[in-house]
């Protein structure tokens, strides 16, 4: 299984997310599974993709041009790709990638996770997507979801598009166990078309 790890590429964050980090580079390592993620040498970036080459691991980045300029390329990654930008850089982690999982993260991180839950959500894949809600980081953005469930901004159903994982650990046995299914269509009601 080829996973996709969106994390932070903070240098200045707790221990606490460290620590699932490395938590779950290991797990991915030890399953012998492939990782993805952004190939860059910071943050919990570098340290899921050192740790998970470390117990096993293949181990893939994906980094656009302007960042590898700026010296911020993986040195543990066994590949990098070099993409020309940010938007060819995400196609490529979603062309290359089973799966997806967010760790704690940035606007980055929030985009990137965001973005594969739209695509699902328009059937575009029918990959799994998993929050590890590490030290409940994302707590505010799922109270966020809520008010768009009862406000009608999106319907009940999309809460099958993502699991939230407390920890790697379940993150990773729900990887393990999914099964795809068919999406809905997205909008409440569809206009008549007008011939």
């Amino acid at each position: 299984m080829n996973i996709c790890v969106f994390s932070s590429s903070s240098n200045a964050i707790s221990e606490v997310y460290v620590s699932e980090a490395i938590d779950l580079a290991r797990m991915i390592g030890k399953a012998r599974f492939c990782l993805i993620n952004g190939g860059s040498n910071v943050g919990l970036m570098d340290i899921v993709t050192r740790e998970a080459g470390l117990h096993g691991a293949k181990t893939i980045g994906i980094i656009p041009e302007k960042l590898r300029d700026f010296n911020l390329a993986s040195l543990h990654a066994h590949e990098i790709i070099v993409s020309g930008d940010m938007m060819e850089r995400k196609a490529k982690m979603r062309e290359l990638s089973d799966s997806f999982i967010a760790l704690a993260g940035g606007f980055g991180t929030l985009e990137e996770i965001l973005e594969v839950i739209t695509l699902k959500q328009l059937g575009y894949h029918h990959k799994a997507i998993v929050f590890i809600n590490t030290n409940g980081f994302y707590d505010d953005l799922f109270r966020q979801f809520e008010k768009s469930y009862d406000e009608k901004f999106a319907k009940e159903s999309y809460r099958k598009l993502y699991f939230i994982a407390e920890n790697a650990l379940e993150a990773m046995s729900y990887l393990q166990n999914y099964l795809p299914e068919e999406g809905e269509n997205k909008w409440f009601e569809v206009p008549k078309r007008q011939d």
